[in-house]
């Protein structure tokens, strides 16, 4: 599935505050913090069994009100901190939603099963040949 930002935009809803760090004046005046709040559970862009694994692999990015939640509060501006919350957001949703390869069962080759019994043989002889008899 490929996720635009306008197509998000219409589901998502932001909170913002005054951020902390660098800006001078600047920080206590303007609220630049931003946090970007989505409902998967009521998104439309999603199937059914997609929300599930949405849910499932995002279960630690949840909040109490069961929505996915990214804080932004890097730039001094609130555009550009919308801007990067949308990326992560996008981010975030994509790589929850990528299955991984279904791993091949592989079998040991008749060459390396050979070489490894013939290693052994060998190993076994040098350690009979080290072998002291009383008798």
């Amino acid at each position: 599935m490929n996720l635009t930002k306008s197509e998000l935009q219409k589901e998502i809803t932001y909170k913002t505050s005054r951020s902390g760090g660098k800006g001078g004046q600047n920080v206590n005046k303007v609220s630049s913090k931003v946090e970007l709040l989505f409902n998967v559970d009521g998104s439309e862009l999603f199937t059914e069994e997609e929300k599930l694994l949405l849910n499932d692999k995002l279960q630690n990015r949840l909040n109490k009100d069961g929505l996915v939640q990214v804080i932004c509060d890097e730039e001094r501006s609130q555009y550009l901190n919308k801007e990067k919350a949308i990326e992560r957001l996008i981010l975030l949703l994509t790589r929850a939603l990528q299955k991984p390869k279904v791993r091949k069962p592989t079998k040991v080759s008749k060459a390396a099963k050979a070489a490894r019994l013939d290693d052994k043989k060998k190993h076994s002889t040098k350690k009979e040949n080290r072998k002291v008899d009383f008798d």
